[in-house]
């Protein structure tokens, strides 16, 4: 692909120096559909990367676009605060009836707010509230989000550092398999809570992802998920899964909890339950837990209509029917496997690692710079990756859950002649 150098110049000159993802692409892109963005020179891109999760059914999805396009020409309301609205009524009926009850999951539903970190905040505060104890217990490489309760509960020492104060009431644990197997499940953690001189506060919860995406696609076992639901239960702590970027269908099920078999206290979603990419969060809890009083947790962009619109339509399109999505994450999640084992076996000196779940996965090199060479090759031939881990080591594949299989094999064909190329 032959890329002229595109107009950035407004944006190095008025924007932030904050900026990240517009250094590793730079181009000016215009429009997307489906798992194509294109720039506006006319540049195709692949996208695997689905604005990091947040666009689960892809750009522009027709089905809900279609949704959306009909209610703002309605003049259905845009902004409600929380408001009851015909558009929150039928999200909450159709989230109830596709989702939890299905599910045999009894939450209540809270808008705290339209991002991920508006969530996990709300979650904290209310473990907090219900338990009357500050500490939280999260764990190592976690992201949790960038306000300063969800910093506190993330590992990662660069975006931790940006939060200027003391990050306090957090205590990180090991995740599945930190060490590499050499030592059992929550050994140190049960030890800390049952020694009355550790010095850990009684946690009010422990908040955890099943897949650490930001933390370098780290897959937690159902057994551990499930050793974990039960230490808190003995412990008297609240369990609350992050599903932000896991949840909405990316692992198979729509909850990537459900394959271990447990009904956390406090689910945290975000991202993709709009559908389209607009602003919109979800708090679930159980609902001996809703102890909030009327306006204890509140923002001003809860009552994000249009997303209520998108998403009841991404649910009615995707989830009504039963599990053939979930069948068809599976099956595609498959075909990456196989391929990133072929290209595991091509570089064996190179590889250390690929995992991962549904349609999520990473491949992590030994040489802790390849990730992002790698990730730039890629941009450069037309497909667009991203890198995670504490050091960026690893290449993460965040394909859109509609992608097609020759869409697959077209990305998949290309991050490994971008392996190639940068050995």
């Amino acid at each position: 692909m032959t890329i002229t150098q595109p107009d950035l110049s407004v944006f190095e000159t008025l924007e932030s120096e904050v900026r990240s993802y517009c250094r590793g692409w730079p181009t000016v892109f215009d429009r997307a559909h489906g798992s194509r963005m294109y720039d506006e020179d006319g540049h195709e891109y692949l996208d695997f990367f689905a604005g990091a999760g947040s666009l689960n059914y892809g750009h522009n999805n027709p089905v809900l676009k279609r949704a959306l396009i009909d209610y703002l020409e309605r003049d259905g309301v845009t902004h409600g605060l929380d408001m009851s609205t015909t558009a929150k009524r039928t999200f909450l009926e159709s989230f109830q009836n596709w989702i939890l009850r299905p599910r045999d999951l009894p939450y209540k539903v809270m808008f705290p707010g339209p991002t991920g970190t508006n969530a996990v905040e709300s979650a904290l505060k209310l473990a907090r509230k219900v338990k009357g104890r500050e500490a939280i217990v999260s764990f190592t490489n976690a992201f949790h989000g960038m306000s300063l309760g969800s910093l506190a509960v993330t590992g990662n020492a660069f975006k931790r550092a940006g939060a200027g104060i003391p990050l306090v009431h957090g205590t990180p644990m090991p995740f599945d398999n930190y060490f590499d197997g050499t030592v059992p499940d929550f050994l140190w953690f049960e030890r800390l809570l049952e020694d009355q001189g550790s010095g850990l506060n009684k946690p009010a919860a422990v908040i955890v992802e099943t897949v650490q995406g930001e933390g370098g696609i780290n897959v937690a076992r159902p057994e551990w998920l499930r050793a974990l639901a039960e230490l808190c239960e003995r412990q008297d702590m609240l369990l609350i899964v992050d599903d932000i970027q896991m949840g909405c269908g990316r692992t198979g099920a729509f909850f990537s909890f459900e394959e271990a078999g447990i009904t956390p206290d406090i689910v945290t979603v975000s991202k993709s339950i709009s559908g389209y990419g607009l602003p919109m969060a979800l708090t679930l809890f159980k609902p001996e837990l809703d102890v909030w009083e009327p306006g204890e947790h509140n923002g001003t962009f809860r009552g994000n209509n249009p997303a209520f619109v998108t998403a009841t339509a991404a649910l009615e399109a995707y989830w009504a029917d039963g599990s053939a999505m979930e069948k068809q994450t599976r099956s595609r999640g498959e075909q990456v496997e196989r391929a990133l084992l072929a290209v595991a076996e091509e570089n064996r000196a190179d590889v250390k690692e690929y995992r991962g779940r549904g349609l999520v996965w990473g491949m992590e090199f030994h040489d802790k710079d390849r990730a992002e060479r790698i990730a730039r090759r890629a941009f450069e031939l037309g497909l667009l990756i991203e890198t995670s881990g504490p050091e960026g080591e690893v290449v993460k594949l965040l394909p859109a859950l509609t992608v097609t299989p020759d869409e697959l094999d077209e990305g998949l064909t290309t991050l490994a002649r971008a392996v190639r190329e940068t050995a």
